[in-house]
This record gives structure tokens, C-alpha cells and sequence, in this order.
């Protein structure tokens, strides 16, 4: 009997890509309208559900590839894999939008979050607010890793939902 060698990677690497392609269509889409800017519950609840349906499509792809047959372990790699390839590719598009596409893209969103932050907040300084910024700016590339983290998380989190419900064993004979 031939062993089916399916590898977890390949489809983690396929569907993340896609993922992050997709959200990269979204992201033109709100700069098109003049929404990239926005950071709203709906604008960041499209951007996650991008994420998790391509890692479920991953899974299950996965598992009519490889007889039918999935391992929660199997799953899990998926799903974290999806959401690490998927933000990878959201940070370049990032950083070609904020340093190449519209250069002065951080300072446009700094000045919209101060007035923002203000508006919240009126009894901050702008001594407080500066030194917010400056943090902010300082640990900027940490934040980009710390993303990276959470959208793999999150990956794992559907793979474990997803793989909870479709895993199925190969029998032991």
C-alpha cells in the first residue's frame, strides 16, 4: 500500500498566501475609498474573518488531500501557519503603502489618532500625548512582530475550532 505523504506546510503556505492576497484586495478597496485609515470593529472584523476562512478552506482542503484523514496536530499547524503566512504579507503591503505608496501615511494616522485621543481624553497633555508618541514610535518594528504573533495565534485558535470538529484518525491497522 502507498503511503500518502501530504505536508501540512504546502497548504499553510497555499492558503496564507491567498489569504494575505485577499487581504491585501481589501486593503486597496479602503485606500480606493479613502478608508484606510479607519480602524473600526467591522473594518478589523473583515480583515479576521479573511484569516479564518482561508485557514478553515485550508484544513479542509488538507484533509480531502490526505484521504480524508486529520489529526487535531495537523490542523493546528495549518491554522497557525495560515495566520503567519497571511500576516506577513499584510505587513509588506503595510509598509510599501506607508513608506512607498503614501509616504507621509504615519503622520496623516498620528494626527487623526491625536485628535481622536483629545477628543477622549480632554484632560491629556500634549506632553503626555508626545511621549506616547515617542514610545509608540520606538518600539513600532516590536509591535509589527507582536501582530505577526496574534494573527498566528488566532490561526491556531480556528485550527483548533476547525479541527475539533473535522479531525477523523487513520485506523490503526
Amino acid at each position: 500500500m502507498e503511503e500518502n505523504n501530504v505536508k501540512t506546510g504546502k497548504f499553510a503556505l497555499q492558503f496564507g498566501a491567498i489569504a494575505g492576497l485577499v487581504g491585501i484586495i481589501f486593503g486597496v478597496m479602503l485606500f480606493s475609498m479613502d478608508m484606510h485609515y479607519e480602524r473600526s470593529f467591522a473594518v478589523q472584523a473583515i480583515q479576521f474573518t479573511i484569516l479564518a476562512v482561508f485557514a478553515v478552506i485550508g484544513i479542509v482542503q488538507f484533509k480531502k488531500a490526505n484521504g480524508s484523514y486529520l489529526t487535531l496536530g495537523q490542523a493546528l499547524k495549518i491554522g497557525a501557519g495560515v495566520g503567519l503566512i497571511s500576516a506577513v504579507i499584510g505587513i509588506i503591503y503595510f509598509l510599501v503603502l506607508s513608506n512607498v505608496i503614501e509616504p507621509d501615511y504615519m503622520e496623516k494616522a498620528t494626527e487623526i489618532a491625536r485628535v481622536q485621543t483629545f477628543e477622549e481624553n480632554p484632560k491629556m497633555t500634549q506632553e503626555q500625548w508626545d511621549q506616547g508618541v515617542e514610545f509608540q514610535n520606538k518600539f513600532f518594528p516590536i509591535l509589527l512582530g507582536i501582530g505577526i504573533i496574534f494573527s498566528a495565534l488566532f490561526g491556531l485558535v480556528v485550527g483548533l475550532i476547525t479541527g475539533l470538529i473535522t479531525k477523523k484518525d487513520k485506523p490503526a491497522y
